[in-house]
């Protein structure tokens, strides 16, 4: 019995060797198992293969067919107000347009694939007059660098003053006359009584310089200077302004800029890094009886609302002011070779007890600069007279 088990084992560990002909070497087939695949097809696999290649084609369209339903979408997006109006809650510049109106909800259809620079002949705007917009969200157009003109239609009743933030190419917003909330003054939006300036464009001096027929900017020491800083680089807001909204004039490329003897607040970011101004004038009734720096009126200079303008030399804070907020002027000192330039010293109508009795201040209102190895704000000249 030993013998056997033993002879079985032996013979079980013994290499096995097959002979299989040299040209059947890849079609052998050993009995019990599968026959071998190679050159051969398996069953029904022409009907597999054309079963996969529809599948890939039926995916690639609907890729193609949603991606451009996604592009279409994503251009506008508004809000159903639930009243039978709609809130313009974002605009994405997909097709790279330069206008823009916004009275109705907008569709984008395509013409064509776009083919070269003129992009208005791959698309139209559908307008759906059934969805009136009555409201533009805080940041619809934000950073976009294409837009240059918007056109705002009767409906509207509420434009958040952060609606265009940052449009760098923007020039003009015009409101259709019929509005009874919004108006323009030669593309600068204003609340429709004139008491709020709500957005000048930050590229405005493109368009005054294309009205009044410049083509480039001419030399500071050249005779066309003055006509054209009095043209493109100088603004005037009307007597009735009573407030210059939040980021109202953000980096507006203005030199001088007039505010009437009735405005009484300047919102966050009002001026923020408008770099190229360089004057503050108010006037009672027209420019001709203007007074240098603040009005008179004003009680309110929110925060960031003169930051970064270090063309500014000269500040006068009236009396009438009781709030000044944090950042107000910061960053308007600088030193250059040792001399410091900008607003290196503010002068207060107030005087210093009164100042801290009434006017409320927040955090690092005024500008610092660099004293030895430390920061020092600017100093706050007290019970100062404005310079005439």
């Amino acid at each position: 019995m030993k013998k056997n088990e033993e002879k079985t084992k032996h013979e079980i560990i013994e290499d096995i060797e097959l002979d299989i002909p040299e040209d059947e070497i890849w079609t052998y087939q050993i009995p019990g198992l599968a026959a071998p695949h190679i050159n051969r097809e398996y069953k029904n696999a022409g009907i597999k293969r054309a079963l996969l290649v529809i599948a890939i084609v039926i995916a690639v369209f609907l890729s193609i067919y949603f991606s451009v339903r996604a592009v279409s979408s994503e251009t506008f997006e508004y809000k159903d107000l639930g009243n039978g109006t709609y809130e313009f809650f974002k605009f994405s510049n997909t097709v790279d347009t330069e206008e823009i109106d916004i009275d109705y909800c907008l569709n984008v259809r395509y013409l064509k694939e776009k083919e070269s620079e003129n992009h208005d002949d791959f698309y139209v705007f559908e307008k759906d007059e059934s969805k009136p917009i009555s409201a533009v969200r805080e940041y619809c157009f934000n950073c976009d660098e294409r837009i240059k003109i918007i056109n705002i239609g009767k409906d509207v009743e509420v434009i958040d003053g952060k609606s265009f933030y940052s449009c760098w190419n923007l020039e003009a917003i015009f409101v259709d006359d019929a509005n009874e909330n919004y108006c323009d003054i030669d593309g600068v939006l204003y609340t429709k009584d004139l008491s709020k300036v709500i957005c000048y464009p930050i590229n405005h001096d493109e368009y005054l310089r294309q009205k009044y027929g410049y083509t480039i900017e001419p030399a500071q020491d050249s005779p066309e200077f003055a006509q054209y800083e009095k043209d493109v680089l100088t603004y005037v807001l009307p007597l009735e302004t009573k407030i210059v909204g939040k980021l109202a004039f953000n980096y507006a490329e203005i030199k001088n800029i007039y505010l009437p003897d009735t405005l009484i607040e300047i919102q966050t970011l009002g001026f923020f890094k408008s770099t190229r101004l360089a004057n503050v004038y108010s006037y009672i009734a027209t420019p001709d009886d203007a007074y240098i720096s603040l009005p008179n009126s004003l009680t309110r200079i929110e925060s960031d609302a003169f930051s970064y303008d270090q063309d500014l030399t000269y500040m006068f804070i009236p009396k009438n002011v009781e709030y000044i907020g944090h950042h107000a002027f910061w960053d308007t000192v600088y030193d250059e070779d040792g001399e410091l330039h900008g607003i290196t010293e503010i002068f207060v109508e107030l005087s210093e007890d009164d100042f801290h009795k009434k006017v409320t201040c927040g955090d690092q209102w005024r500008g610092k600069y660099d004293y030895r190895l430390f920061k020092k704000s600017v100093d706050v000249n007290y019970s100062a007279e404005r310079k005439n």
